[in-house]
């Protein structure tokens, strides 16, 4: 696992219940442009099995699960996303004032403190 990858799942692990950030935002989080929203994607479709991480709380930008046609489907995130109480509207979009994860640089710090632990 590289250091970048360990990084992103750091930044997952950190984000509370009820909460979701996007891709971007967790590029940005990690020193790298939001347009390089590829990477953390990437990462988190290659989770290894064994670890616990809360992938169903990245979404895109607009509010929308985004979908890869090799991996997880909407209706398996969707799930999680609800039952940590995240509500969709009709048009499938989640209200970004309401539950996007806003992390403070106390709480950025320690959780890429511990990935070089």
């Amino acid at each position: 696992m590289t250091p970048f990858t360990r990084s992103v799942y750091a930044v997952v692990a950190a984000i509370p219940s009820g909460r979701v950030t996007s891709y971007g935002a967790v590029a940005a989080i990690l020193g790298r442009r939001p347009a390089l929203r590829a990477g953390p994607s990437g990462a988190l479709s290659a989770i290894p099995d064994e670890l616990d991480l809360p992938w169903w709380r990245v979404i895109n930008s607009s509010g929308r699960i985004s979908t890869s046609p090799t991996h997880h489907t909407a209706q398996i995130q969707r799930a999680p996303l609800e039952d940590d109480g995240v509500q969709f509207t009709e048009t499938g979009r989640i209200d970004w004032d309401q539950y996007e994860w806003d992390p403070k640089d106390a709480e950025l710090e320690q959780m890429l403190g511990t990935v070089d632990a």
